[in-house]
Formats: structure tokens, C-alpha cells, sequence
């Protein structure tokens, strides 16, 4: 049929660039959060891409959202600005004519997103929390960074080693080191013109070189009472390994749907809120587009299009909103769906039937 085809193959240009614009704009601003995060020593800096991809990913069923939402809302506010719909109307198609047409494009987009939202969603942010915590784990030397103060995992050393020479790599070998450790009541400051790295039968040394060795230990009030101070030719720290155990937590994002039903808690129905009612949030939009989409010649198209995506935000931001409510006990899951979802549907499809065949009354909608 004419009338399906011609609006899907619009539909699927203005998805296709809008969904191309939005990863564009939201991989530039992941990159610089991510490359932000790892300057900060969240994640580590050779992991920034891989990162990048499952923050993106995990920001694909909103993105997919908000394509739908935009595609369907410019193509019918540009049939009402070309007079296209005039056409229609005339014809014998009302506005809500248009709901097969764009429910038959839009059901595999829904569909991907409540695929991304249950099952994509927890295992991306699973990895990026794996990637988080085995940096966080890494070993003292892996944690050495040239002229940089660096603390180890427990926090109880420093470390801080100046650059060598560009052939020296200073994992293995460095010059003048510095280690400060706290032990209880006992201060200890070690300083060394070169340290290398040895693999010994009772594990991994730094062996220091020509340097000094500063301890003192303390009272309740601070006050050194006891001051020792060597000078040696080596002298060998031994330093951690990398800790390659499980994450001690496991966040609720990173569960899986089917364990989230399993044993549920507040936390875990706000996660589910979430998941579920991103598909929801994609059909519903549909909708809201169908009933926004107009044009007012006094005003302008950008008025019309500001107001329908300020709908957009709102929308998402109740769905926020609402998955902290559930967490936090203010609201029940069932409320939650039905009251949000449940609501926007039937207010846009009350808003749809209103403007059906462009009558104030309703319920002509239902007579069709």
C-alpha cells in the first residue's frame, strides 16, 4: 500500500541519520568521561576504548529511544508543514491511521531495545566493572608510573620513581626510587639512587641500590622516640603481585534478569523497573510523537519540536525517578509500571484520539 510504504521508507531515513548523529555525539562525550576517568586512575588508560564500547552499548536502548521518538515526530511534522497530511485527511485517513504504519517500523526497534535492556545491559556493565576492579587489584609495580607518587593496593607504601632513560623500561628498572610505608606505629622511608626488579623462589623483590633506609617509630602523641637510620649498597622489598580473585561485590546492574526475579529486593526491583521499562518507554514515545507531531506557522516548526522533546525528557526522567523510588521503598514495582507506562500510554492515546480527524471530541476516535 502507497500510503504504508511511502511513511516507512521516510521513518527509516530519518532513523537511519538521526540513530548515525546520536552515537556520534555520545561516543565523543563517553570518550571524554572515560579519558577523564582513567587520568584519574579509575580504569586503566589501555583499556579506554574497550570501555568506551560497553558504555556505549550500554547506552544503546535510550539512543534507539530517542532515534524512534525523533524520526517519527520530523517525518509527520514535515507532512503537516508540506501539506501532505491536508492530502490524507482529505482522503479519508485520520491520525490515527498512522499508527499501523508506524507500528509495524517501529516493532523490531522496540524489540531491540527490551533485547539490549534484559540481556546486553547487565553483561556490559558486568565487564566494565571487571575491567574497574582488576585495575584496582594490579600489583605495586604495575602501579608504578614515572615521576608520579603512586600508592599500593593495601595503602599502607608509596612509591615514586623518577623517569630513566628512554631504553630502560621502569617496570623493570628505575632511578631514583622513593618508598614510604606505615605500619602500625612504625614509619619507614627508603630512598635509592636505581632499583630493579628480581623473581625470587619466595616471590617478587625490588632490589634497591646505593641508597638509605630512614625508620622511626612513634607514641600515641606523634612524637618520634625511636629513630633509625641505615645506608646500604642493595637492600630488597618484596612487593605485591597482582590479585587475580573475583570481584568482591557484585552491583546490582551487573545481575542478570533471571536473578533479579529470583531473589528480589528493593534494589533489585528499581534494577528491573529500569530494564523493563525501557521497551515500554520505546513503544510508548511512538505515540506521544503521533499526537506532538503538528505544525503552528505563528510559532514555528522549532517550538513544536522543543515542546515534544521537553515530553521526551520528562518521560525519562520519571523513569529515573521512579527506579529510585522503588529502591528506595516509596513506590511499588507494580505502581511504578502501570502507573508511568500504563499512564503515558493511555494520556497519549486520549491526546491521538483528540486530534483524530483534527476533532476536539474524543470520541470520534473510537467510532472509526
Amino acid at each position: 500500500m502507497l500510503f504504508h510504504s511511502s511513511i516507512r521508507k521516510e521513518l527509516a531515513r530519518s532513523f537511519g541519520a538521526t540513530l548515525v548523529v546520536l552515537v556520534t555525539v555520545v561516543v565523543t562525550m563517553t570518550l571524554i568521561r572515560t579519558l577523564g576517568q582513567a587520568g584519574r586512575g579509575v580504569y586503566n588508560p589501555a583499556d579506554v576504548m574497550m570501555i568506551m564500547g560497553y558504555m556505549v552499548l550500554s547506552d544503546l536502548p535510550i539512543i534507539l529511544s530517542l532515534s524512534l521518538f525523533l524520526a517519527v515526530l520530523s517525518v509527520l511534522t514535515r507532512m503537516f508543514r508540506d501539506s501532505e497530511m491536508v492530502i490524507w485527511f482529505s482522503s479519508g485517513k485520520g491520525l490515527s491511521a498512522f499508527l499501523p504504519p508506524l507500528l509495524h517500523f517501529a516493532w523490531p526497534i522496540v524489540l531491540l531495545v527490551g533485547a539490549l535492556a534484559v540481556l546486553i545491559l547487565p553483561w556490559a556493565f558486568g565487564q566494565v566493572e571487571d575491567l574497574r576492579d582488576r585495575y584496582e587489584k594490579r600489583g605495586d609495580i604495575s602501579r608504578i608510573q614515572p615521576g608520579q607518587f603512586q600508592e599500593s593496593n593495601n595503602g599502607d607504601r608509596v612509591f615514586f620513581v623518577e623517569k630513566g632513560d628512554t631504553s630502560e623500561h621502569v617496570g623493570q628498572m628505575g632511578r631514583n626510587v622513593f618508598i614510604a610505608t606505615q605500619q602500625g606505629d612504625k614509619k619507614t622511608v627508603i630512598s635509592a639512587l636505581s632499583g630493579h626488579i628480581e623473581l625470587r623462589d619466595s616471590g617478587k623483590f625490588l632490589v634497591l641500590q646505593n641508597g638509605q633506609r630512614l625508620e622511626k617509630k612513634e607514641n600515641n602523641t606523634h612524637i618520634a622516640t625511636d629513630i633509625t637510620m641505615a645506608v646500604f649498597s642493595s637492600y630488597g622489598v618484596r612487593v605485591d603481585g597482582d590479585d587475580m580473585s573475583a570481584r568482591a561485590t557484585t552491583p546490582t546492574s551487573t545481575l542478570n534478569t533471571l536473578e533479579l526475579f529470583s531473589n528480589p529486593t528493593p534494589a533489585q526491583w528499581s534494577e528491573l523497573s529500569w530494564r523493563l521499562g525501557l521497551p515500554l518507554t520505546a513503544l510508548n514515545v511512538i505515540f506521544i510523537a503521533l499526537a506532538a507531531a503538528r505544525v503552528n506557522p505563528r510559532v514555528g516548526r522549532t517550538a513544536n519540536l522543543a515542546a515534544a522533546f521537553m515530553l521526551f525528557v520528562i518521560y525519562f526522567n520519571l523513569l529515573v525517578l521512579g527506579k529510585s523510588w522503588v529502591e528506595a521503598q516509596k513506590i511499588s514495582f507494580p505502581v511504578l509500571m502501570l502507573g508511568l507506562h500504563g499512564g503515558a500510554f493511555i494520556l497519549a492515546m486520549i491526546w491521538v484520539a483528540k486530534r483524530h480527524n483534527q476533532s476536539d471530541n474524543p470520541w470520534t476516535f473510537w467510532k472509526k
